[in-house]
């Protein structure tokens, strides 16, 4: 199975989410897809409001706009922007 390395910004709704539960409910959801989270960070945005940077190892043949509806279902998330998708090699 070929992986891809996908590299997503999500927004949360507001500056008080926790952006560690939005990062665990990734992890659990990205395992539907047999995908998995590679790393993640935070990256400070405007006003305490901050952007979870997230890279997942995804399978080639899932469709990732697939996972990122199934990801917006998440409560806390406002918005996910794809900001890398490339291959994986190694």
């Amino acid at each position: 199975m070929a992986m891809a390395i996908l590299k997503l910004k999500i927004m949360p709704k507001s500056p008080d989410t926790d952006l560690g539960k939005i990062k665990i409910e990734i992890e659990e959801r990205a395992k539907r897809f047999d995908a998995k989270v590679h790393s993640s960070e935070e990256q400070p945005i405007a006003f305490g409001l901050k952007a979870l940077i997230v890279t997942l190892a995804w399978p080639e043949e899932k469709s990732t706009e697939g996972g990122v509806e199934e990801f917006l279902h998440i409560e806390e998330i406002s918005s996910i922007d794809v900001i890398d998708y490339r291959r994986a090699f190694g």
